[in-house]
């Protein structure tokens, strides 16, 4: 019955979307010189997969609709585009949505794709270079959607082809799968569990599992194939009638691919690193294992500075330590060690690590080879940058703000939903400041350490935020100063960090994420930080600690967990790998799924309970800086 509800919903929700789809209008093909070939209006450029032959009329319908709906992407769905990829598609993309959604994957066929020229000038993307692929063509489109965030749409085409059957192969669908930034083993793994599944329920239950693995069977026909869907899928009646086998094909040729893949240490989506390097994922690999080899040549303890003997906040000598735990979240050689001050509660890195250590194990997180994971994980945090963008709305109506250490600036992206008429700058150590510039995300990129441009900024901004931040900082009482110094009369100060004092730190020890060792450099009291605050001129307006919960306990313990068990066995920073550790690490993995589910849940239940009870994880304060 469970299985049947599923699928039922799924059902109804894919021929919802599909409705919701705009379709362009069907009109007369063109003769005489408009014919020969797709024309080029203004300030737009077509690019298609091979084999893709778009007509003139549907080339400028799709400019018209753009136009008029004010957008500067628009992905073309071919009428007869496949079955199973339009089902794949309507999972992916709700289209009620999807255009509001700023921080939300660019999505698409992956045959046509209308673009604005001067988003791709600013994507450094050039037209005459063709997309060959569907799988170049949804990587695309998944990058051009930052550069247009929120005027990114899709459309029907009926008069679009899709072209000759593209490869079935299982290496071309994971390699779409990639594109689209999805995990193309755990997704095939999924396939297969869920065919197994309902395999099961058809032989041992009966009649609600025969419904069930009936209703899988004729789904393609029921969302696609109804009289009035936009969509015109040339193999639907072969889809519908051989789904079963062909899903379980599909799920094992993806299944073998990825790990081929796996057991070539094949990276895919690494940035370029210049050079005919940048060209070769493998040669990319080596030359990172080789410069990580270098590194760890004289050992790790150079990365540590000497052990303090006293707390960095105030001064006491009452030190125990709190968690003492190795790199649990990329696996890099070192242990290190937080300190909890027996007078104030501050918990602080000790021996903390020093600017050269920072480098190195910050190294391939946020940018490099774990940029675009971190970037995924960044993109679903929309409605926690939103509840941090609100928090301002009774105080004031800002027309300036610093989001400090704003990463890749999701965060100013997702306000701008919020705040329209707001400037937002960004401040951030690493280069990915600069591609948030680029993208539109922020007016302008700073990129350094805050304090350094405390005189430079001085009294520019109405509000400066410092989300998840202070706590990788070295010195936060200077950062403090700077954030004071930044601020105009009367602007406001807004901080989100981990809360030391959490019931779940005590629970789960060293799994427990917040500690985020090695980055976290301090981990501050509330009170100690509204203490800081007033010494500095601030008055507290609001303080918010379960709407600052980040519901991600019980899951990170779980994968810190996973991390420490198996490490990625690609990680460059360590030996090759051997086919034994290969073994485990994907072992693990399947032994985690079922405990990741159950995470999810238990964290689903404790964040509803500290949205009432104001507990949680974390801590969020509003300051606003006294007029003198």
């Amino acid at each position: 019955m469970l299985l049947l509800a599923a699928l039922g919903a799924g059902t109804v929700r894919a021929a919802r979307r599909l409705r919701a789809i705009p379709v362009l209008p069907v009109t007369a093909p063109m003769v005489g010189p408009a014919a020969a070939g797709v024309p080029r209006a203004a300030g737009w450029r077509l690019l298609t997969a091979r084999g893709v032959e778009p007509d003139a009329a549907t080339f400028l319908a799709a400019c018209a609709h753009a136009e008029r709906e004010g957008l500067r992407v628009l992905d073309l769905v071919p009428g007869d585009l496949p079955a199973e990829r339009a089902l794949g598609l309507l999972r992916l993309v709700d289209p009620a949505g999807y255009r509001q959604d700023r921080l939300g994957e660019g999505r698409g066929a992956g045959f046509a794709v209308l673009v604005r020229e001067s988003v791709l000038a600013r994507a450094g993307v050039d037209p005459a270079e063709p997309c060959s692929t569907p799988a170049e063509l949804l990587a695309l489109t998944r990058r051009l959607k930052e550069y247009a965030s929120d005027a990114t749409g899709l459309a029907i085409a009926p008069a679009l082809s899709c072209g000759p059957p593209a490869e079935a192969g299982g290496a071309a669908r994971a390699g779409e799968l990639r594109a689209q930034g999805l995990p193309p083993g755990a997704l095939a793994a999924a396939q297969l569990a869920g065919l197994a599944l309902l395999a099961g329920a058809a032989v041992r239950q009966g009649r609600w599992g025969a419904a069930a693995a009936g209703l899988y069977w004729i789904q393609p026909y029921l969302a696609l194939g109804l009289p009035g869907a936009p969509l015109r899928p040339g193999d639907l009646a072969l889809a519908t009638a051989a789904r079963p086998v062909r899903s379980l094909g599909a799920a094992l040729r993806t299944a073998a691919a990825t790990s081929a893949s796996a057991t070539r240490g094949v990276a895919a989506g690494d940035p370029a690193v210049g050079g005919s390097v940048a060209q070769d994922p493998s040669a990319r690999a080596a030359a990172r294992a080789d410069a990580y080899r270098g590194d760890l040549t004289a050992g790790t303890d150079r990365f540590f500075e000497p052990r303090r003997p006293d707390c960095p906040w105030c001064g006491s000598p009452r030190l125990s330590v709190r968690v003492r735990v190795p790199d649990l979240l990329q696996g890099k050689p070192g242990r290190f060690t937080l300190e909890r001050c027996g007078s104030c509660g501050h918990v602080f890195q000790n021996p903390r690590l020093s600017l050269e250590g920072l480098e190195f194990y910050y190294r391939d997180f946020y940018d490099g080879r774990g940029g675009e994971g971190a970037a995924t994980v960044f993109g679903r945090l929309g409605a926690a940058y939103r509840g941090r963008a609100e928090m301002l709305r009774p105080h004031t109506e800002p027309a300036s703000w610093l989001d400090v250490g704003t990463g890749h600036g999701h965060f100013c992206n997702a306000a701008r939903a919020v705040w329209p008429g707001t400037r937002f700058d960004g401040l951030d150590m690493g280069e990915g400041v600069h591609g948030a510039e680029r993208r539109g995300w922020v007016e302008t990129g700073h990129q350094g350490q805050f304090p350094e441009f405390a005189v430079k900024l001085a009294g520019q901004y109405e509000v400066v935020s410092m989300y998840h931040y202070l706590e990788h900082t070295r010195d936060p009482f200077a950062e403090l100063d700077a954030a004071a110094a930044v601020l105009t009369p009367g602007g406001y100060l807004t901080i989100e960090l981990p809360d030391p004092q959490s019931r779940m730190a005590g629970l789960l020890g060293p799994a427990w994420l917040p500690w985020f060792q090695p980055q976290h450099q301090h981990l501050i009291p509330a009170a100690n930080l509204r203490e800081a605050l007033t010494a500095r001129g601030f008055t507290v307006l609001a303080e918010e600690h379960g709407q600052a919960h980040q519901g991600n306990d019980f899951f990170g313990a779980v994968a810190l967990t996973a991390t420490r068990l198996a490490p990625d066995p690609d990680r460059p920073w360590a030996d090759p790998a051997t086919p034994g550790r290969r073994a485990l690490a994907h072992a693990v993995r399947v032994v985690a799924l079922p405990c990741f589910a159950t995470a999810a849940v238990l964290d689903g239940l404790r964040t509803a309970v500290v949205r009432r009870t104001d507990g949680g994880n974390a801590y969020r304060l509003l300051a606003r800086k006294d007029r003198q």
